[in-house]
């Protein structure tokens, strides 16, 4: 199973900078979307249907905002929309797809860059999408969390973690559910599985610059559950594709 985890940052932007074009060449068996910022009747599908792929949509009620998508050549099972907390629901921020004994969600997580209600609310939001995985995993025991995080883990995944160490993403306190999401939590984060070296981001500002002088973030991730682990087989972060002020971060899982 490949799997790809990719914030497009508007999907009818991103299908506008060549997204369908790219879908065509195969590059995943499982596309995970973050920040889709559309409803599903207003998005172009012809290229995604065409490419191979059923699409599965969760959209904000606000129009334009937040979203997530699962886009997928493989029939899942089931697909469940949502975590049950209404907040979480309404901001259209989780989507779960079933593949036999395999259990993939799809997350974008909030961000506090907005000032300390928004920072309050991701806070909050961590606790609870902690919970649930807790209560997914005692009946689901492999599972694949993927999505934007909105959390740089440590200072090698940040190109200025000195200029940083105040900014929303990179707090004690988030990187402290990160801690505890991977030692406690059970999850292996799948890129740093393989590649041990720095300056590898998945993100970057839309200052003139950042993305050419790589001066980026890692916040989007693929993580497994531990009988996952000796499934893995491969994990990149693909910085060439630029449909977003994101990248794709691919997964290849034996299954």
């Amino acid at each position: 199973m490949r799997i790809i985890t990719y914030n497009v940052n508007g999907i009818r932007s991103a299908l506008k900078k060549g997204l369908g074009e790219w879908l065509k060449t195969d590059p995943a068996d499982v596309i995970c979307l973050q920040e889709i910022k559309a409803n599903q009747e207003d998005i172009p599908l012809e290229d995604i249907l065409g490419a191979g792929y059923e699409a599965y949509f969760y959209s904000a009620q606000k129009k334009g905002y937040s979203g997530v998508a699962i886009l997928t050549k493989i029939k899942p099972d089931q697909v469940l929309y949502g975590n049950g907390i209404s907040q979480s629901d309404e901001e259209g921020r989780v989507i779960r797809a079933d593949f036999g004994d395999i259990t993939l969600i799809n997350a974008y997580f909030p961000s506090g860059t907005t000032g300390e209600l928004r920072q309050g609310y991701k806070y909050q939001w961590l606790d609870e999408f902690y919970h649930h995985l807790q209560e997914v995993g005692q009946a689901r025991s492999n599972l694949i969390v993927c999505g934007d995080y909105n959390i740089v883990h440590q200072p090698i995944d940040i190109h200025d973690p000195k200029g940083n160490k105040k900014s929303s993403g990179f707090l004690p306190e988030e990187r402290a559910w990160l801690d505890k999401f991977f030692s406690q939590g059970g999850f292996t984060d799948t890129f740093r599985h393989f590649n041990k070296e720095p300056h590898q981001y998945s993100w970057w500002s839309n200052f003139k610059g950042a993305r050419e002088n790589n001066k980026g973030w890692r916040i989007d991730y693929i993580n497994v559950t531990g009988p996952l682990v000796t499934n893995l087989v491969h994990a990149e972060i693909l910085p060439s594709i630029k449909h977003s002020d994101h990248c794709p971060v691919f997964l290849e899982l034996a299954t």
